[in-house]
């Protein structure tokens, strides 16, 4: 198993239903912040990455076939780098729609009542990855929106244009499976982990 796909797009931009759609067009599993919860070596290896510490990138991703959400998107610039034959795909969608459903969902998890001690200490470990690598304060629109502008340009910037799948939820299949010269599946692209979804799983109302 390889990474066949390095996503660079930040959490709240389709990148679960992403994880869905790759894992059926790839096989294998791909990685997304739901499969950093459950397995405490994960755990360990980000927060040792967003503390600067070196990485073997192969040896923490050898389980997966394709990597998106956050952390893996902090990372995107070495992740490039360990895959260089990976297709690099930046998903988006605007930027106000983006900062409603993550200051809604993904900014409020670490905030939440009853997390388990070794979660909060994840929680801490991805503050400082947002600190560094991205923008911490969450509660600033105009600042995250910023910071989210950034990241994106950057990536278009850095990415060479026949490496990089452009892509945002209306999109659907066909720009990945076409990049990769995949036949388009007949069923329709995933839809999932919607923001009231992600609220309903914290215990929050619908909004």
């Amino acid at each position: 198993m390889t990474i066949q796909i390095v996503g660079a797009g930040v959490g709240r931009t389709g990148t679960h239903s992403l994880k869905v759609a790759l894992e059926q067009v790839l096989g294998g599993t791909c990685h997304h912040m739901m499969e950093v919860f459950p397995r405490p070596d994960q755990i360990a290896a980000f927060t040792a990455a967003i503390d600067g510490e070196p990485t073997d990138w192969h040896a923490v991703l050898a389980e997966f076939s394709a990597i998106v959400d956050f952390p893996g998107s902090f990372f995107w610039r070495e992740l490039a780098d360990t895959y260089p034959d990976a297709p690099v795909l930046l998903s988006t969608r605007p930027a106000k729609e983006w900062y409603r459903s993550a200051s809604n969902t993904i900014f409020l998890a670490g905030g939440q009542d009853g997390l388990p001690p070794e979660m909060q200490g994840w929680m801490d470990a991805i503050t400082r990855g947002f600190a560094t690598r991205f923008s911490d304060q969450l509660t600033n629109e105009a600042a995250m929106i910023d910071a989210y502008e950034r990241h994106n340009a950057a990536v278009r910037a850095e990415i060479a244009p026949d490496r990089l799948i452009d892509w945002t939820p209306n999109d659907g299949w066909a720009p990945i499976c076409n990049h990769l010269g995949l036949a388009i599946p007949e069923a329709p692209f995933p839809l999932t982990n919607t923001m009231n979804e992600f609220r309903g799983n914290l215990g929050l109302d619908p909004v």
